[in-house]
């Protein structure tokens, strides 16, 4: 299966790929596979085990403090523009 618009191979997590599935969630979805290089070929991930305990969390961290940051400088804007 190579790669497309929805699915992306990495050999190993990097934080920055939080970016891609964001991307996917705004879009029409996609899968990340880690331990796969760009030729499909499988190269295995070291402590697999931990990523998979690990990054639920970081992406929830991640999306959940963005999120809060952008609503808490919409409602700061508003307050801004609403007459007293």
């Amino acid at each position: 299966m190579p790669e497309s618009q929805n699915i992306e191979y990495k050999t190993n997590w990097r934080d920055e790929y939080l970016k891609w599935i964001c991307g996917f969630a705004n879009a029409n979805g996609g899968k990340l596979y880690i331990g796969i290089d760009d030729k499909g070929k499988l190269t295995g991930i070291d402590n697999h085990k931990k990523l998979l305990e690990e990054l639920p969390l970081f992406c929830l961290a991640k999306t959940r403090a963005n999120f809060i940051r952008i609503w808490l400088s919409r409602s700061v804007n508003l307050e801004r523009l609403m007459p007293n």
